[in-house]
């Protein structure tokens, strides 16, 4: 009877679900178009380029990894060619496109939600960059997490934001609204010992 029970132990510990992620996930894009539309902005067909520590997979390069896409609510103050802040609100997608055993499909949806900062830089070459920089929250996979959109960066030239610009390169870094999330590893062998300990209980309580 003793012998059958601690058999049962690791067949169990083998059911424990992985996590998706773990700390921080950051990831790059480059391209697609900028528009104004009812006072706010829209991306569209921006190309994710970079992707690090997505699912443990590590840091993963290419030309076209996915696709970034957003649209942020009005203008609070300010105004797109001389720079302002925009109101919480609208949302962010992204999706992966199963290159280099990254997911294929949506890994997240979220909303801005902070104020939006559209800064207005002149360069020492006299053309104008436009940053958007803004807190996000949403979903990755499923997982809660807050993030900051930093550096999404388009240049105009000499002339002013016009109602649509080429993105120059973004960067998105999320990090879980709870800490840090367990490695993989690291949550089995917690689950296993916690697993094992409830079949030390139950064998001895047979016993």
């Amino acid at each position: 009877m003793k012998k059958s029970c601690w058999l049962t132990i690791p067949i169990l510990a083998l059911a424990l679900p992985a996590p998706s992620f773990a700390g921080s996930v950051n990831l790059s894009n480059s391209l697609g178009m900028l528009t104004s539309s009812s006072g706010g902005l829209t991306l569209s067909g921006s190309v994710l380029t970079m992707v690090t520590g997505l699912n443990g997979l590590g840091q993963i390069i290419g030309d076209d990894l996915g696709s970034v896409n957003f649209t942020t609510e009005g203008l609070s103050g300010g105004s797109l060619q001389k720079g302002g802040v925009f109101s919480a609100g609208g949302s962010l997608t992204i999706a992966t496109n199963g290159t280099g055993g990254l997911p294929n499909g949506q890994i997240f949806a979220g909303t801005f939600s902070g104020l939006d900062n559209w800064m207005l830089v002149t360069l020492a070459n006299k053309t104008h960059n436009y940053t958007l920089s803004g807190n996000l929250s949403g979903a990755l996979e499923n997982v809660p997490v807050s993030g900051v959109l930093v550096q999404i960066t388009v240049n105009t030239g000499t002339g002013f934001f016009n109602g649509s610009s080429m993105v120059s390169s973004g960067d998105i870094s999320f990090t879980t609204t709870s800490g840090v999330v367990p490695e993989p590893g690291s949550l089995g062998l917690v689950g296993t010992g916690l697993i094992s300990l409830a079949g030390v209980v139950r064998c001895k309580w047979k016993a």
